[in-house]
């Protein structure tokens, strides 16, 4: 009898916020030292204990005069008057200024007895006697201004006075604040309480980074614990991690237990789904309270709101319960989760205000259709195209597993859930995952290959997506990217630019020594080898179709039964190393691949062919700066649009694509070779 739970009855958006909203993660304030109040919230009122300035003090160098005597004095008619001394910043005066006298005085210095104003010393000259300074009062000083009392002086608490409100609660302390507190002689400053969020990841499945990974096992590296922590640390909250617990109930009822006795605050990410092996929610029901279990969100749907009772054990401050939330296991919906929901109650438990550049204005730049009848929190990237518009806004939408959606994207835009389509160029809200985002300066997409991203460490601040040569086409033409990589054969008839390019050696990767004496493509066909793939939209795969549709032709037969000859051909890696670590790995005895890449990681190579690759720039950005950048690294301004012959892309390469291609086997300039 299975005891799965299923989400029968999904909470709305505003109930999940309800929820949270009713737990109770507000710690106590604390005393810090100054030194480590950057960034935190002030609990209560500082007054001013003492005068800021402390006393009447010279705002320049010049000399402490009494205004009177100076009254009328002028270019022409200087009033002269004897020096007595001088007077020194963080030094007390030994001097009394008397009527016609004159005291040197240091910005920053007490003003002496007798003293009501400063001349500054540019407006001055010595005369008479020869030891002129050294406080005999033989040198006289002639003062070619009048000033009035006060004139370059700061009085006593000028900056604050004793007594008066210097900072309010809810004050954040930032650098100029506590340059305040400093200046007050304040050395600890009440602040309110930063919650303890305690963060614990669930899974049999997952190994903290560091630790050694067994894929064959199903293992992953753990990547919420430290997202989500650094997520709590920038929201105000201090993260706690404790360690992965597997799916077992007594284990994972001792640590969540354990974080709550010792946090405001337990989060957990992963068994929060409806499966037989995710035991959390029971583990809320039996020690504590479930508030709820299910949003009606995406992604995101597997989400825990809750009670946890603390131990007896437990320090009595802290109350009888911890709040507790749960989170989906995916790092991408945990984080968006997190910061939808999460953060804005850590946010307010710590007295910090809602970030106010953390919302963008841009416009959609395809269209997206989504129908499911759920708030969705889209991922989506943005490009500042610098043209006076909004920005551009994109899907970043790999899948909730996909973890390279968390660099990928930008923020989230709120489907709500009456909308069934979101028209290219519509306004649309972009709630940034944090204030420090910004957006990349030139967007590209295409075929992933070593030399490229070698060329993209080049210019500042740019994004790539690895979709394969066909779908960077198929987006370069929907207008969003600047540019697109292609390689080897396309169907595609798109207008571009044509920046530039570079010749690279394919074929099948094979253990070093060729254990199996593999010579080419038809090795795979007659003989009984394992190939790792490569997808169906990248250039690698498209050349290693045309050589099989050759080879297909030459035998008279058919291409399609040759592939199905072919042991793993339809099985796939995306990435252009991943064929050639399965052959490493022993997984594989021949992966598509490139003789760069073969040579790098020790393998021999059976080459097939060569292919050319292109960068090719949408017509309305070959004027952009960042995209003037990269064709100037390629060595070649815009090429002819459309018409521009592929495999002559670049006629001569610039000096930062030779210094990238020298050191890379089977790499050359662009010739005219057929792909």
């Amino acid at each position: 009898m299975s005891d799965r739970k299923e989400f029968r009855d999904l909470a709305t958006p505003e109930a999940a916020r309800e929820a949270i909203a009713s737990l109770d993660l507000s710690p106590a304030p604390e005393t810090v030292p100054l030194r480590e109040a950057r960034g935190r919230v002030l609990a209560e009122r500082v007054d001013a204990a003492v005068d800021v300035p402390g006393f009447d003090r010279a705002s320049m160098d010049g000399y402490a005069v009494r205004a009177r005597d100076t009254f009328g004095a002028d270019e022409a008619d200087p009033a002269e008057l004897d020096l007595v001394g001088a007077v020194h910043a963080g030094a007390e005066p030994d001097v009394t200024v008397e009527p016609g006298t004159c005291a040197e005085i240091s910005t920053g210095a007490v003003m002496p007895d007798g003293a009501d104003a400063v001349v500054m010393v540019e407006r001055t000259d010595e005369v008479g006697g020869d030891d002129a300074g050294d406080g005999d009062g033989s040198a006289r000083i002639a003062v070619r201004t009048s000033v009035a009392p006060g004139d370059h002086v700061m009085p006593a608490g000028t900056d604050i006075a004793a007594g008066a409100r210097a900072l309010g609660p809810g004050t954040r302390l930032t650098p100029r604040e506590i340059g305040l507190l400093s200046a007050l002689g304040v050395d600890e400053v009440p602040v309110e309480g930063r919650p303890r969020v305690g963060i614990v990841s669930t899974g049999d499945e997952l190994v903290r980074p560091g630790e050694e990974l067994d894929p064959e096992r199903g293992e992953i590296y753990d990547v919420n614990s430290t997202t989500i922590a650094a997520g709590v640390e920038e929201a105000g909250g201090e993260p706690v991690l404790y360690p992965h617990a597997g799916d077992d109930y007594a284990e994972m009822e001792r640590l969540l237990r354990r974080a709550a006795d010792e946090c405001d605050l337990v989060l957990s990410s992963g068994s929060t789904s409806a499966s037989a092996v995710d035991v959390i929610y029971r583990v809320i029901e039996a020690r504590g309270e479930l508030l709820l279990h299910g949003v009606a969100v995406k992604p995101g749907k597997p989400m825990l709101v809750g009670r946890l009772d603390r131990t007896d054990e437990a320090d009595d401050s802290r109350g009888a319960e911890s709040a507790y939330i749960g989170l989906p296991g995916y790092p991408v919906s945990a984080l968006t989760i997190f910061r939808t929901f999460v953060a804005p109650a850590i946010r307010e438990a710590a007295g910090r205000d809602e970030p106010a550049t953390a919302t963008v204005e841009g416009r959609m730049g395809v269209g997206e259709r989504y129908g499911e009848g759920r708030l969705r929190l889209m991922p989506v990237g943005l490009l500042d195209l610098d043209d006076g518009n909004r920005p551009l806004v994109y899907p970043v939408d790999k899948g909730s597993g996909a973890t390279t959606s968390l660099v990928e994207a930008d923020g989230v835009v709120a489907v709500d859930p009456d909308t069934e389509y979101l028209d290219a160029g519509e306004t649309v809200s972009v709630d940034l995952f944090s204030p420090d985002v910004r957006p990349p300066t030139l967007l590209g997409v295409g075929e992933d290959d070593p030399a490229l991203n070698r060329l993209l460490d080049r210019l500042a601040n740019p994004r790539y997506l690895a979709v394969g040569s066909r779908e960077g086409l198929r987006r370069l033409r929907d207008g969003v990217p600047d540019v697109a990589v292609t390689a080897g054969p396309t169907d595609r008839d798109v207008d571009a630019a044509v920046l530039g390019g570079w010749t690279r050696e394919w074929g099948l990767v094979v253990p070093e020594g060729n254990p199996d004496d593999v010579s080419g493509l038809a090795d795979l066909v007659d003989r009984d080898l394992r190939l790792r793939n490569r997808p169906t939209v990248s250039g690698l795969r498209r050349s290693l179709d045309a050589a099989l549709d050759d080879l297909a032709n030459d035998r008279d037969a058919d291409r399609r039964d040759l592939a199905e000859r072919i042991d793993g051909y339809e099985r796939t890696a995306k990435a252009f190393e991943s064929p050639v670590r399965a052959v490493v790995a022993g997984d594989a005895d021949a992966g598509l691949g490139l003789r760069e890449t073969a040579e790098r990681l020790g393998c021999d190579f059976v080459s097939l062919g060569e292919q050319s690759v292109a960068v090719r720039a949408a017509p309305d950005r070959a004027d952009r700066e960042p995209v003037a950048a990269l064709a100037a690294a390629l060595g070649t301004g815009a090429g002819d649009g459309a018409d521009a012959d592929d495999d002559a892309a670049v006629d001569e390469a610039g000096p930062a694509l030779d210094a990238i291609l020298a050191d890379r086997p089977g790499y050359s300039r662009n010739s005219r070779n057929e792909p």
